[in-house]
């Protein structure tokens, strides 16, 4: 399953649920404001971290540019991806869930 999280983690609890309730192996994509949890150092870093062992973590990469957010700020172990990927993970999974 892709679960797509477009809300920031500062702002809404969408993040925390989706990787509460994500299955292992889960494909998790951080589009639009999202994309802020994808920044290393800040307090939803450890509980990120902790997801990328067990799923695939991805960030959209245009949005991390239209936030200001150097490719050097991520997490370690998130992939970015571009708008193909993004509709490469959407084809690849059979079910997509939106966090709003």
């Amino acid at each position: 399953m892709l679960h797509t999280v477009n809300k920031s983690p500062f702002e809404t609890h969408s993040l925390e649920t989706c990787l509460g309730l994500a299955k292992p192996g889960s494909d998790i994509l951080l589009i639009e404001d999202g994309v802020y949890a994808a920044t290393a150092g800040t307090t939803v870093s450890a509980m990120v971290e902790q997801t990328i062992e067990s799923s695939s973590v991805y960030a959209l990469a245009p949005d991390l540019k239209a936030r200001g957010i150097d490719p050097d700020q991520v997490i370690a172990g998130i992939q970015l991806v571009g708008y193909d990927g993004f509709v490469k993970l959407s084809v690849m999974n059979e079910t997509v869930q939106c966090w709003l």
